[in-house]
């Protein structure tokens, strides 16, 4: 297994790994054209994140992709971690948790990381299982948005 950062050549597998998420966690059809487009909007702007991809066998078996988050509060920043997809043959295999570790070190390097988020559905028990394990914590926060 290599676990790395994700580069232009892979947004295929990024693209087909979101589209796969949102119709497996929400039941949501994402229109190609823009999904497409904000993957690759990633690699032409490192300010808007990056993605770290795990390979095996030649082949991209799982992905996340990272965004910032400033706290004035904190003087640094969180990494929010985001569009996680294992493909479902390659489940149980500790990838996700590979991918965290890579992120995690690659705070480091980066040395101004206060911590890391992410979002979960409440009905995903088995990913908020996996997170538990890896020493993330439920926070005292909602979560509202307003779409536009």
């Amino acid at each position: 297994m290599n676990i790395r950062l994700a580069g232009a050549a892979d947004v295929d597998a990024l693209v087909e790994f979101n589209q796969a998420m949102a119709l497996e966690t929400e039941g949501k059809r994402l229109d190609a054209a823009v999904l497409r487009a904000g993957v690759e909007a990633v690699f032409q702007d490192r300010t808007k994140g990056f993605y770290v991809v795990a390979d095996y066998q030649e082949q991209i078996v799982g992905g996340l992709m990272v965004t910032f988050e400033w706290s004035d509060w904190r003087n640094s920043w969180f990494w929010w971690i985001q569009s996680v997809y294992i493909r479902p043959e390659a489940r149980g295999k500790s990838i996700y948790r590979k991918l965290y570790e890579f992120v995690k070190q690659s705070s480091e390097q980066a040395g101004n990381v206060c911590g890391f988020r992410l979002y979960v559905e409440k009905e995903n028990k088995r990913a908020q299982q996996v997170y538990e394990r890896l020493g993330m914590n439920e926070t005292y926060y909602l979560m509202y948005e307003e779409q536009k």
